[in-house]
């Protein structure tokens, strides 16, 4: 084994991409970062670097491993690990906001997105302006990291009762 090898592990996810396909399959994963503490996560990895990342489909044979664009994938659904947006150590103080967004497929997705800012510079509009592509929304349906460039608009609403 190469003394630069890094060891990865695998997340299960299904991407929603620009052309309309969703591809179930599994992203490769660092088991360590140097932006915060424990492994590194599906975020991390597509805010890291532009261009292409590894992505393993589903189905197709065990090595086979493409290269998907990010700047392509219109967003990501975790299909393990959901806690990861509370991996950020301002999680639980940051501002939650509620959101409808419209996304460039047409697609509309609502869920609660956190705003790491501070008080009064916390708005829905600050949020909009951060500079991560990629960004966690919780919703009812899961966890997504949604690739910014894909947001059409997007509008505050109450919180669910």
């Amino acid at each position: 084994m190469s003394q630069f090898r890094v060891e990865k592990h695998r997340a299960e996810a299904e991407l929603t991409l620009a052309g309309g396909a969703a591809v179930r399959g599994w992203f490769f994963l660092a088991s360590s970062t140097a932006h915060h503490l424990g492994p590194e996560r599906i975020a991390d990895l597509l805010n890291a670097e532009g261009g292409f990342f590894p992505f393993s489909p589903a189905g197709a044979a065990e090595d086979d491993t493409v290269l998907v664009n990010r700047a392509h994938v219109i967003l990501v659904k975790l299909l393990e690990r959901t806690d990861e947006p509370q991996v950020d150590p301002g999680y639980q103080v940051a501002t939650e906001r509620h959101v409808v967004m419209r996304l460039s497929n047409g697609a509309t997705l609502s869920g609660a997105v956190r705003v790491y800012r501070p008080i009064g510079r916390d708005r829905l509009s600050d949020y909009a302006r951060l500079p991560e592509v990629f960004r966690y929304v919780e919703s009812a349906d899961g966890v997504f990291v949604v690739n910014s460039a894909h947001i059409v608009d997007l509008r505050e609403t109450p919180a669910p009762s």
